[in-house]
């Protein structure tokens, strides 16, 4: 694994503690540490004449072992973090892997177990934190996807600074990125979205800069954008908005995104404007939400290859988000904890697409409609019930089963179930 950037951070902090041993103590004494265990049953069932692979299916087991150190003293304060991780192949065949929870060869067969490592060098002053090495952002145009057992992490260097209240300004570059299921920092992609981007072409910047404005408590407005080298530019803006209403309280969310070619366009064409909404009422345990969301344009939503969309269509096998999509959105969740049963959780989503235009779409299916002229549909829904233990000897023992039916005129069809059996020691 080509880990330049986490060595550098790691010499880089131990000269300074060397020098200051009383900087040592404060990195090392005020530190953080956590192990995550996560077992991971995957599979997904699909149902159609087309496809290439009937099920994938696999079991495994992730060890997380993470480090935050703290800050030294001064008016500029230095840290390291650092994470390992080690994942075990419990079952998989060649006939079944692919799910993304184990790296595979070009036989098909998993690998029985991996490893991998990031550090994280740190320095804060004021209300300030730059972080150089390993990343794994949560922002709007680039959120790192954590769907199985360890996330996705980029390589790269970070500045997030609040010094003005109430806006925060998040500045970031990035070269190269590690995926869920793999070992090795990669060259960054777009992601293919069903054929209509080719994933295979690279670039090895990415830069990003973006401001979060929140003038009221219950209000915040964003402005962001984004450079994929060569492939393509990204820009977000967004709203939203949580207000008191009646006993309980309603809330709305707007997500609108603009893609379109950059530099040498080694994509070919990039045309893309996309709206995400989202509307929902709280009242005790309850929660009913639903949405609208269109994508406009002469191509896909685009967006970094792995990563996660940032839309609310987005679901267990698709995003809902091909060239002129819409779609509608309606989800329900139910705390339990407002019937005493706290740590029981649910929720049930469906999202219904449809006005696809299949000129993209290089399925089977895909291309056999486009041919006759026909408009793509599909819709998904997906149930998830989760349970954390309160108390006893198995406290923060999590459980979580996720299920999921797919159904498409231009792909095959999926049922899926994912069951995750969690915990934290933290120390």
């Amino acid at each position: 694994m080509n880990a330049y950037p986490s060595r550098r951070a790691s010499l880089m902090l131990a000269a300074f503690c060397c020098a200051c041993p009383a900087a040592r103590a404060v990195v090392l004494d005020d530190g953080k540490g956590s192990l995550e265990l996560r077992n991971f049953y995957f599979d997904r069932d699909f149902h159609g004449d087309t496809a290439s692979q009937s099920r994938r299916g696999e079991w495994a087991q992730g060890f997380m072992l993470k480090w935050q150190s703290g800050f030294s003293e001064g008016p500029v304060g230095f840290g390291l973090d650092a994470v390992g991780m080690l994942g075990f192949k419990l079952d998989s065949s060649p006939e079944r892997s692919g799910t993304g929870l184990l790296p595979r060869g070009s036989d098909k067969r998993a690998a029985d177990d991996y490893a991998k490592a990031v550090a994280t060098f740190k320095a804060k002053g004021s209300q300030s934190e730059l972080q150089v090495g390993g990343l794994s952002p949560q922002l709007p145009l680039l959120a790192s996807n954590y769907s199985r057992l360890f996330p996705q992490w980029f390589r790269g260097a970070q500045l997030q600074s609040r010094e003005l209240a109430g806006l925060t300004f998040t500045w970031l570059r990035v070269d190269a990125t590690t995926l869920r299921d793999s070992t090795d920092f990669e060259a960054l992609t777009a992601m293919a979205q069903q054929g209509a981007y080719a994933a295979s072409m690279t670039t090895d910047r990415l830069y990003y800069a973006g401001a979060d404005y929140q003038p009221l408590n219950n209000l915040t407005v964003s402005l962001h954008a984004s450079v994929l080298q060569d492939l393509f530019r990204r820009d977000f803006a967004g709203f939203k908005y949580r207000l008191a209403l009646g006993p309980g309280e309603a809330f709305t969310e707007w997500r609108w995104f603009n893609a379109r070619v950059q530099g040498k366009a080694l994509l070919g064409q990039v045309d893309n404007r996309t709206l995400s909404t989202n509307f929902g009422y709280s009242l005790g345990g309850h929660t009913v939400s639903g949405g609208y969301q269109k994508v406009s344009g002469d191509t896909a939503y685009a967006y970094v290859g792995g990563t996660d969309t940032y839309l609310f269509s987005e679901q267990q096998v698709s995003t809902f988000a091909l060239q002129n999509e819409r779609a509608w959105m309606l989800r329900y969740d139910y705390n339990f904890a407002a019937l005493g049963l706290a740590g029981l959780t649910f929720n049930v989503r469906y999202v219904k697409g449809d006005q696809v235009d299949p000129q993209h779409v290089a399925t089977v299916k895909g291309r056999a409609l486009a041919a006759r002229g026909g408009v793509g549909e599909e819709w998904e829904r997906t149930t998830d019930l989760g349970y954390v233990v309160q108390s006893g000897v198995f406290r923060n023992v999590s459980l979580r089963w996720r299920n999921a039916s797919m159904r498409s005129n231009f792909a095959d069809g999926a049922d899926e179930n994912r069951v995750i059996v969690g915990y934290t020691l933290s120390f």
